[in-house]
């Protein structure tokens, strides 16, 4: 049985520039797939290839096996949200909703059920130039649900939503999943993605980068490292410089080391005397591992690249010799 999205080879030029190279992923129905990418990585321009909206290069996007412009009535296999900005200020918001189920064959019914989905039951008789943003991103997905779609397609879906509106809109993307549709998002929320999507797909320069679900990813990353808390928090960069390993100050007292294990930071603070008060492991989050794999450097030592590895302590006591006050990259010798 085909995926409910399949995209294979998918490839768009436009002149010497391309937009898309090669893209292949599916989404299946029943869950929420991520699709991520920084900004200019091609992730719009393959969601209106997916929908007609923009001519393929080379390769296919299909619903079902079926791509979007054979789809009969495809308004009720195909709901999307690709901006909020396709409305007459003038016109009402049931009278826009209107307009589209007229030309859908909808029946009008369906019109009050879909603001009322929304949240917009009581605002329905409002014309659209009066609304916030917010408020037309709500508009465009009950737009997208008029005709019950298998399928909704959502770009930068929380552009524009207060906290409470994301929170919202979380619930919402998951019921739609819930009841057996195939929801394809885009964001660069990455935070937000990671308590909404079951699986992720992440582009950068219009090439796949990985696809896989969000518990492998986060089996894959595993602890990113090691936060610890303490007073000498500026001399334990000092330490980690003068070891070449990387770590950064996330607060006055609060230093994070990536890739760190307690087995190795622990004789590091006890060897160069560093008072601890807190010492726990710290989880690789979605953004974290989304930086790493798109843009080939670590999330956490911006401009710098990852590193590979840490001196192995010996139980001889094989760390590096504390240097002499004055020396190095100290300015004093430890406490």
């Amino acid at each position: 049985m085909p995926s409910a999205i399949e995209v294979h080879g998918l490839t768009k030029r436009f002149g010497e520039v391309v937009a898309v190279d090669n893209l292949s992923f599916e989404v299946a129905a029943g869950r929420v797939t991520g699709f991520l990418g920084p900004n200019g990585s091609g992730k719009t321009t393959t969601l209106r290839m997916l929908l007609g909206l923009v001519n393929i290069t080379g390769g296919t996007a299909t619903f079902g096996g079926r791509p979007y412009r054979s789809i009969e009535k495809p308004v009720h296999h195909v709901g999307a949200v690709l901006e909020a900005t396709s409305f007459h200020p003038g016109r009402r918001a049931e009278d826009h909703l209107k307009m589209v189920a007229l030309a859908a064959g909808i029946p009008f019914t369906r019109v009050d059920e879909t603001l009322e989905l929304v949240g917009l039951a009581d605002v329905g008789r409002r014309r659209v130039g009066k609304f916030s943003l917010g408020m037309r991103q709500r508009l465009e997905l009950a737009t997208a649900l008029l005709g019950d779609p298998e399928i909704l397609i959502l770009d930068e879906p929380a552009n524009g939503l207060d906290p409470q509106g994301i929170q919202w809109l979380r619930l919402f993307i998951r019921h739609q999943a819930s009841t057996g549709r195939a929801v394809l998002v885009s964001s660069h929320l990455l935070s937000e993605m990671e308590e909404t999507v079951d699986d992720v797909v992440i582009i950068s320069q219009g090439k796949l980068v990985l696809q896989t679900t969000l518990a492998d990813l986060a089996t894959q990353a595993g602890a990113a490292g090691m936060r610890v808390r303490t007073p000498e928090a500026q001399r334990l960069m000092q330490v980690l410089q003068y070891l070449q390993v990387y770590g950064r100050q996330t607060g006055p007292d609060t230093v994070v080391i990536d890739r760190a294990t307690p087995e190795w930071l622990g004789p590091v603070l006890a060897q160069y005397q560093i008072v601890t008060y807190e010492l726990v492991p710290e989880g690789a989050g979605l953004e974290q591992v989304f930086l790493s794999l798109t843009t080939g450097f670590d999330a956490a030592v911006p401009g710098g690249p990852a590193p590979t590895g840490f001196p192995a302590p010996t139980v001889a006591g094989g760390l590096p010799p504390l240097p002499p006050d004055g020396s190095g990259p100290f300015t004093g010798g430890p406490s």
